[in-house]
């Protein structure tokens, strides 16, 4: 029962080291060596590997991929880049818009959409402006796992609190305890980006160029896709405040966007073939390799033998921030909060573990799956990548921020 813990700790070493020898390795190859290392060692069953992939989640991430590249092929994304991003007059005001608007945007868009949309758009902004990658992309990343904590529709693990978690007007509800604490670590996030990255953020101006678009037929099947994608996102909010109860899952909302390209461009071969199937291929892999983890029961059993106070916010954020780096977010809500509810958690306490468990994702790397798409989009797209050492020397203090932060207003309200 111990093999698949062994196998989880390889590949999170090999992830921060990526490199065995002279040979360089991408996330994606480290985590299906680990998914197809529990199934050698027959820890699981190929057929219970099969079933331990979350279909819905393959699907967003396919769907979405086919309107990123789609509005990236025809050129349409940068000149949404130069509309959004175009009125920052200098690199002040251009990591604000970043962290504001991703941030706000991945509220409502959920952080995996934007780490998939906004990546090729902040690659096209460093390089335009001459400023690290790597730092825009840091931002970024930061911007969408901050922003996304104030929405029940903001990331994968929130949607399932908000669903399982017997909140009442989970919209309303996550803003009146997430919203403030959100706003300041945003703007938290911001000083100290411009401390730790000081020649890229000093104030310099900027000079904006538009770029022409590439494909007008298909800029206007993206552009239909982005609407439907934000109308069904609202349609969907507001069923919630009506308390309509239709099965409009997010999936849907996400495929369902993506059919303007998928059933009309003449492209759309073209366009399946450069998603990003290396980062389907993590996701899949991750599925198979948690599953294996699930069920050694090591993690649940280590949680009871220790014997805490399991509705203590400090240990709800410190367990949430922890246990993420290992086995991911969503994995990591779907263990604690059955154990909440049956503790007889209160709406404050599934609001905590919502909280702690989406800002781990600025700790590490792999504390959040919208790090990962970012990192290996970039590395698709631009050879650019960002080291596991890099991410943790401003995630370490960023998410001691964070956790401060949320802390003090939890116990303030």
């Amino acid at each position: 029962m111990i093999i698949p813990i062994i196998i989880l700790v390889i590949v999170l070493i090999l992830i921060a080291i990526r490199q065995v020898g002279n040979i360089k390795l991408q996330i994606w190859q480290i985590m299906l060596f680990g998914a197809i290392a529990v199934l050698i060692t027959g820890q699981i069953s190929p057929l219970n590997a099969l079933k331990s992939v979350n279909v819905d989640i393959m699907f967003f991430l396919f769907s979405m991929f086919v309107i990123g590249v789609a509005l990236e092929e025809s050129g349409y994304l940068s000149h949404l880049s130069y509309k959004i991003f175009g009125r920052a007059k200098n690199t002040n005001q251009l990591l604000l818009l970043i962290l504001f608007g991703m941030g706000f945007a991945s509220a409502l868009l959920m952080n995996d959409t934007l780490a998939i949309i906004g990546t090729p758009m902040i690659i096209l902004l460093a390089k335009k402006h001459g400023i690290s990658p790597k730092a825009l992309l840091i931002a970024l990343a930061f911007a969408i796992t901050i922003g996304s904590v104030m929405s029940p529709i903001g990331n994968p693990q929130n949607f399932l609190i908000a669903t399982q978690g017997n909140i009442d007007n989970p919209f309303l509800t996550f803003l009146q305890y997430l919203f403030m604490p959100t706003l300041i670590n945003l703007l938290a996030a911001f000083f100290l980006l411009k401390f730790f990255y000081k020649k890229q953020f000093a104030n310099v101006s900027l000079n904006h160029s538009q770029e022409p678009i590439k494909n007008r037929t298909l800029a206007m099947l993206s552009k239909m896709s982005l609407a439907l994608l934000l109308i069904l996102i609202f349609i969907k909010i507001a069923m919630t405040f009506l308390n309509i109860h239709l099965d409009l899952k997010l999936v849907y909302i996400v495929f369902i966007a993506a059919l303007p390209i998928l059933l009309f461009s003449k492209e759309r071969i073209s366009i399946i073939k450069k998603i990003d199937w290396s980062t389907l291929i993590f996701f899949a892999a991750m599925f198979i390799l948690m599953e294996s983890v699930w069920n050694t029961g090591f993690f649940q059993s280590t949680i009871t033998t220790l014997n805490i106070n399991i509705l203590s916010i400090p240990i709800i954020l410190v367990i949430s921030i922890l246990l993420s780096q290992l086995i991911s977010n969503v994995p990591l809500v779907a263990l604690y909060l059955p154990m909440l509810s049956h503790a007889g958690a209160t709406t404050r306490e599934m609001m905590v573990l919502a909280a702690g468990s989406t800002i781990a994702g600025n700790l590490l790397i792999f504390g959040a799956a919208s790090n990962i798409i970012i990192i290996q989009n970039a590395e698709k797209k631009s050879g650019e990548t960002i080291t596991f050492l890099e991410f943790a020397k401003i995630g370490i203090p960023m998410t001691a921020v964070n956790l401060l932060i949320y802390w003090l207003f939890f116990i303030i309200i």
